[in-house]
């Protein structure tokens, strides 16, 4: 599922091709033939490329004139500068590449240093094509959670370095074609874009600003033999570091970078795949994709992706596709960065335009997309949702964390700020279940209402059950956390009556409660919390209380008003879910107070991490809940042993 942003805004774009454009007929000089057969297949593949010139940080004797990190380094002084924005404003540098000159430390670290930069946090994503997407989806996702204000992704590939022909001095200057082939595809260069949150106009576009509204990757690695690989023999048997020496390896073939392209037609059919699934759920709809960046790295693939979407009847008119391939080379990594850059700096955009980016990666395949949208810079911000959910406002389902880690007691900023990190992911898989999509989309009829209510009804009633246990299990200098454990349980125990008569009154027509049954997902849940609470002193429970409170106090109350519109009822048939949406705010704060008692009795690493642990388990198994809501779960027979209903109550959802 793709990752959802609602306040991450690109600021300013910037790129470094190192050197003077090199055109086709000057590649020798730079990346020369290995042998007579050397000539025959570079006349072949740049036929079929399309690429006419590229750059290469390497002079014609092979001499490094600009090392990766020097071409990361010059892209982001570009962006800066584009932007007129300050290196000191950013917080977070996050790199993406397959290489940098060294291998360790990290490249971000490398690049930290050549700009001597000041103390900052640092991501290094190791892949190929994906690499600098996943550059782009770290920076957004700390400024998302509200970690960092200004954020810097930057993408830089320096193959050529690999390519020199010394290189195959050990080989006897031969070597097979899937080595030969990526010699006259790759070339260098860097490409880096600014993050921001808040509203920042587009650098170059006046009254104009640019929302990142989600990033989309999915790995195929299981699936399919390794495509594209550096350190690996040609037949894969064998590792670099499996050899005695360097020199051994060198000889074997295993430093030399290859690509399968026998795999490569499977790696564009699971991408537009991948694409039909994500118009499917509503993420983008091709009729509104106004620049499509396709990251192919030869025009020949053109053809092969045009008709792949052609069959899915997703096509994008070819007019809307744009690529600097053929100029600027294909820079791996870097290609969607500098794409997109040159494309915000050549192109004049309007409110309202939508920019879709699809990369390929072959190294063991995987796909990674991005939607992009401009704005007018007064207009508000709104929040991306499914355009499936058009009926319904975006700035209608901007769903906080339960708590806001900038509002954080002293000693609990860091615990929230990773609590709410799953919050919005939990939150935003919980969106695009069947039930909320439903909801959501207006759909929701009195019989599906009906049959979410018989299987929550027996989910709340255990609520202060496990409660009970656990407060039961807590040993002596947690007494003071048990007792505000069972006034929560008491305030809530015959929660499930209210809910149970909700149901009657929507028209309901199992009898008894002890009819009905929980879904796969609430009966895992359950026999989770019940476990936990056996244990002694199970204070990860306040994770899972995190989870199920804030699902009343924030879910709920944005659903509520779209469940009444759909299912026309009495007010009085809602009074479960009006009371949950405006107590529930007590209990989080209540659930605050709990969390500062157990930091100060079991300090906080430890504290903070059986909490955030249970938090991740209980939104897991929350989500299965939801997800199979949908499905009408058997009642029990007539006659069968009634369960045990004493204590139990309370909970929510």
């Amino acid at each position: 599922m793709p990752v959802s942003f609602q306040r991450v805004y690109l600021e300013s774009a910037g790129y470094l091709m190192p050197g003077e454009p090199i055109p086709n007929d000057r590649m020798d000089a730079y990346i020369a033939p290995l042998n007579r057969m050397s000539e025959r297949i570079k006349r072949r593949i740049l036929a079929e490329n399309g690429i006419l010139t590229r750059h290469y940080a390497i002079d014609a004797e092979g001499v490094t004139q600009h090392t990766n990190a020097q071409l990361a380094a010059g892209a982001i002084r570009d962006c800066l500068r584009r932007g007129g924005a300050e290196l000191s404003r950013v917080s977070l540098l996050a790199s993406g590449s397959s290489g940098g000159d060294t291998l360790m430390p990290g490249f971000a670290n490398m690049i930290q240093g050549e700009l001597a930069a000041q103390p900052m946090e640092t991501h290094s994503v190791h892949g190929i094509c994906a690499a600098g997407v996943s550059a782009i989806q770290t920076a957004a996702q700390g400024i998302e959670l509200g970690a960092h204000r200004s954020a810097m992704a930057v993408a830089s590939e320096m193959p050529s370095r690999l390519f020199k022909r010394s290189r195959f001095a050990a080989r006897g200057y031969e070597t097979d074609f899937d080595s030969h082939f990526l010699r006259w595809m790759l070339s260098d260069g860097a490409g880096a874009l600014l993050l921001s949150d808040g509203s920042p106009a587009l650098a170059g576009a006046p009254g104009l600003r640019l929302k990142l509204k989600w990033v989309h990757q999915r790995a195929f690695s299981g699936d399919y033999p390794v495509c594209m690989q550096l350190g690996l023999t040609e037949d894969r048997a064998r590792g670099h570091l499996d050899f005695g020496s360097w020199a051994e390896a060198e000889a074997a073939g295993a430093l030399s970078l290859r690509q399968d392209i026998r795999l490569l037609p499977h790696l564009f059919d699971i991408g537009i795949h991948e694409y039909a699934g994500l118009v499917r759920d509503g993420w983008v709809d091709p009729k509104r994709v106004d620049h499509f960046l396709c990251h192919y790295s030869s025009e020949k693939f053109i053809p092969v992706v045009e008709d792949l979407m052609n069959k899915a009847d997703l096509s994008i008119p070819r007019e809307r596709w744009w690529s600097n391939l053929a100029w600027r080379g294909n820079t791996g990594a870097a290609s969607i960065l500098v794409m997109l850059a040159e494309f915000l700096h050549t192109k004049t955009l309007k409110p309202g335009e939508q920019i879709f980016c699809y990369v390929p990666e072959s190294g063991r395949f995987m796909a990674a997309y991005m939607l992009l949208e401009v704005e007018a810079a007064d207009a508000a911000p709104v929040t991306m949702v499914s355009p499936r959910a058009a009926a319904v406002p975006d700035d209608d389902f901007v769903i906080a964390p339960p708590h806001d880690p900038a509002a954080a007691p002293e000693g609990l900023g860091a615990l929230l700020t990773e609590l709410a990190a799953i919050w919005h992911d939990y939150r935003s898989r919980v969106w695009r279940t069947p039930l909320i999509r439903q909801i959501r989309e207006r759909r929701l009829a009195l019989p599906d209402y009906l049959n979410w209510m018989e299987q929550w009804v027996p989910q709340v009633r255990e609520g202060s059950k496990w409660m009970r246990e656990g407060a039961a299990s807590l040993s002596g200098p947690y007494q003071m956390l048990a007792s505000l454990i069972d006034v929560h349980a008491g305030e809530e125990q015959n929660d499930f009556n209210i809910l149970f008569s909700d149901y009657k009154k929507a028209g309901g027509t199992v009898a008894q409660i002890d009819d009905l049954r929980r879904n796969p997902g609430g009966e895992a849940l359950n026999a989770y919390l019940h476990g936990l609470a056996a244990t002694r002193d199970p204070i990860g429970l306040l994770g899972a209380i995190y989870i199920i409170e804030g699902t009343g106090q924030r879910i709920v109350p944005a659903l509520l008003p779209l469940i009444k519109a759909s299912v026309k009822l009495p007010p009085d048939a809602f009074r479960f879910l009006e009371y949950h949406g405006h107590n529930d705010e007590n209990h989080l704060n209540r659930w605050l107070a709990a969390v500062e008692m157990v930091m100060a009795v079991e300090g906080q690493a430890r504290a903070a991490r059986q909490i955030i642990d249970t938090a991740r388990h209980t939104a897991a198994l929350y989500l299965m809940q939801f997800q199979h809501i949908t499905e009408r779960m058997p009642h029990e027979p007539p006659g069968r042993p009634k369960a045990n209903t004493a204590a139990e109550g309370g909970g929510f959802l």
